[in-house]
């Protein structure tokens, strides 16, 4: 099969795809459409059918496997698929494993690379915290390791929340290592536990979607929760370093406007958020620089509030 992620402006599509999304919309005079998301391992693009009701236009659903056809066009900077024609497949005409984005990066390494800075850190109490959590929880590992950091934002693939976080994470050490005043425990533990919630708020793939817990309570919330029940089983866990701790979860995204409990108020909470954001945005960036042909100004991106461009190399 081809990868979405090898199609250019110009191509003829003729594969099957997993339909991770599927909607109905009417244009501005009244004709309906319907807004496809198709996926494989390489990531999603987005599909338009001008015409649903075609005899070429079978039904289907998301979460569907479909066969498409149709041709790879260009609109403000982005691909996307112009459908022509759509069949719903069955069963054994397709491997599941090859519809599943997952990390570049290899699993075990980062999760080993989580493990050995759990054990580099000196604090009893938050060492049997994360150890709870990243050895003795073999459901929330499991899980962990198989969840994204987001929808569609940025590491929306298997293994995104584990490569999320041990980039938080090391960015955090860093810090402490330029700013000695961190407490490196405290921040560490912050940056490894800051998107556990996650894990409960957003659902594995292949649907990779808001759960209704999610929707009602957020990974934030849910997060400080679940931190909050794990140190209630460690005996005479320190309360002020558990309020700290939580603190720096709940204001983790840093401002009101970004859905944070709380704005920084410990200088670790401010260092997270840094790191947090950092990785985000870079990751955002990232991800839209290889998702485009197009060279140049690529335009106006509202994730990242800007113009954008890519970086010329030719002086």
């Amino acid at each position: 099969m081809k990868y979405l992620a090898d199609y250019k402006d110009g191509d003829r599509v003729l594969d099957i795809y997993l339909c991770k999304h599927k909607t109905s919309a009417v244009t501005k005079t009244g004709k309906p459409y319907d807004t496809v998301i198709l996926q494989d391992k390489s990531g999603t693009l987005e599909g338009k059918i001008w015409e649903p009701n075609s005899a070429g236009i079978a039904e289907f659903d998301s979460l569907d496997y479909i066969e498409v056809y149709g041709d790879v066009t260009s609109f403000n900077g982005a691909r996307q698929i112009s459908v022509k024609r759509v069949r719903r497949c069955e069963e054994g005409e397709y491997d599941p494993a090859d519809y599943l984005p997952v990390s570049k990066k290899n699993n075990d390494e980062m999760y080993r690379q989580l493990l050995d800075l759990i054990e580099s850190m000196g604090h009893a109490p938050f060492k049997a915290l994360l150890r709870s959590f990243f050895v003795e929880d073999k459901a929330f590992v499991q899980a962990f390791r198989r969840s994204s950091a987001a929808k569609t934002v940025h590491h929306g693939f298997v293994g995104g929340l584990l490569e999320h976080t041990l980039s938080v994470t090391k960015l955090c050490d860093y810090f402490c290592t330029a700013y000695p005043i961190l407490n490196r425990d405290l921040l560490l533990s912050a940056a490894m536990l800051h998107d556990i919630g996650k894990t409960r708020e957003i659902s594995l793939f292949p649907e990779n979607d808001y759960t209704d817990e999610g929707q009602l309570l957020g990974h934030i919330v849910m997060g400080a929760e679940m931190i909050g029940e794990k140190a209630r089983q460690i005996k005479d866990f320190p309360q002020t370093m558990l309020a700290q701790l939580t603190h720096c979860i709940l204001a983790h995204h840093g401002e009101y406007e970004f859905g944070s409990p709380k704005k920084p108020a410990l200088i670790e909470a401010v260092a997270l958020n840094f790191a947090d954001n950092t990785d985000a945005k870079l990751e955002t960036f990232t991800e839209l620089l290889e998702g485009t042909d197009k060279s140049g100004w690529l335009g106006y991106n509202r994730l990242l509030d800007s113009n954008v461009r890519k970086t010329r190399v030719d002086g």
